[in-house]
């Protein structure tokens, strides 16, 4: 097991230095012209360019990088979007906004997702099983931008019970004001949506299939109720394979909702990702890309890793 990590954790380093070595590259073909900014702002800005080399050859640039960037943790400032301020600072006080949101929406949809998934199964072949089905289709096949279009016409505009964009609010003690979470609400439910259809999807595959297993017949004709397997047996080992996946999902509450933040105004990690591509603010683009290949790669190795710790039968890497 211990091999195992070892092995993941040194293929996802190497994963994550090839994507940033070729983003890294593509960025430096772009056009990079001097942002328009004047007095202090721009001296602050050409020296940064300055030491990081960006009227040196194309692999100085990457050495530089390399060494002040990712093993020296300065990312540069800001050229275009706040021009002259430091992007790791800028960068971390985005996170409240956008860890607000997917706490929320996780505490919605995992729940409710489980329930649909659960009454799904135990229902096999139904009426109710066929709805769920049915809805959990549409759900999952529609984008999460057209609820949040739905949601923002109907709730927001419509009927007029939520505000169009986030209350204000900077620090994470903020998002717990009755005012944020408020106007947070219909962000929440827009994102829950597609959360909430794909747990029901999985959790009852996973569990029709365990229903239907010799051990839970055996389990039947020794006296107990259907409840009770369900309860002692089935839904045990159904949760095998489907905690996994809900734990990768809370480590993706920092990646946020590129989409939803922008819809909804969210001042969050998500919306300054689009705005650096849109505004060619290079060094933000650079962090961020980092930031999210990063919590990709290790949402994956912790999910596969914790298929060994919730079942003591499953041993990664071993060797018969």
């Amino acid at each position: 097991m211990f091999k195992y990590v070892l092995k993941r954790v040194a293929l996802m380093i190497m994963t994550l230095f090839i994507i940033i070595s070729m983003c890294f590259i593509f960025v430096k073909l772009l056009p990079n012209e001097v942002p328009k900014v004047f007095g202090k702002d721009m001296e602050i800005i050409m020296a940064r360019r300055e030491a990081l080399g960006y009227n040196k050859p194309l692999l100085e640039q990457y050495l530089i990088f390399i060494q002040k960037t990712l093993l020296g943790g300065d990312w540069g400032v800001s050229e275009t979007m706040y021009p002259a301020r430091e992007v790791w600072p800028i960068f971390v006080s985005k996170f409240p906004p956008t860890i607000a949101l997917n706490v929320f929406t996780m505490i919605v949809s995992i729940p409710i997702g489980l329930i649909f998934g659960i009454y799904a199964a135990l229902k096999k072949n139904k009426w109710q099983d066929h709805v769920i089905s049915t809805g959990v289709m549409v759900f999952v096949s529609v984008p999460s931008y057209v609820y949040a279009f739905l949601v923002q016409y109907i709730l927001c505009f419509k009927l007029k019970w939520f505000p169009f964009t986030m209350a204000p609010g900077e620090t994470m003690a903020d998002m717990f004001t009755f005012e944020v979470i408020f106007s947070l609400i219909p962000a929440v439910l827009a994102s829950s949506f597609g959360t909430i259809a794909g747990l029901a999807r999985y959790t009852r595959a996973e569990l029709t299939e365990v229903l239907t297993s010799d051990y839970l017949l055996l389990a039947r004709t020794k006296g107990l109720t259907k409840s009770q397997t369900t309860v002692r047996h089935a839904l045990r080992n159904a949760m095998v394979p489907i905690f996994p996946s809900i734990l990768g999902q809370f480590i993706g509450i920092l990646s946020g909702s590129l989409i939803i933040e922008n819809i909804f105004v969210i001042p969050g990690v998500g919306s300054l990702y689009i705005d650096s591509i849109n505004r060619l603010d290079y060094n933000f683009f650079m962090l961020l890309t980092v930031f999210y290949t990063a919590i990709g790669l290790v949402a994956g190795i912790v999910v596969d890793l914790s298929y060994g710790f919730i079942d003591p039968r499953i041993r990664m890497g071993s060797k018969k």
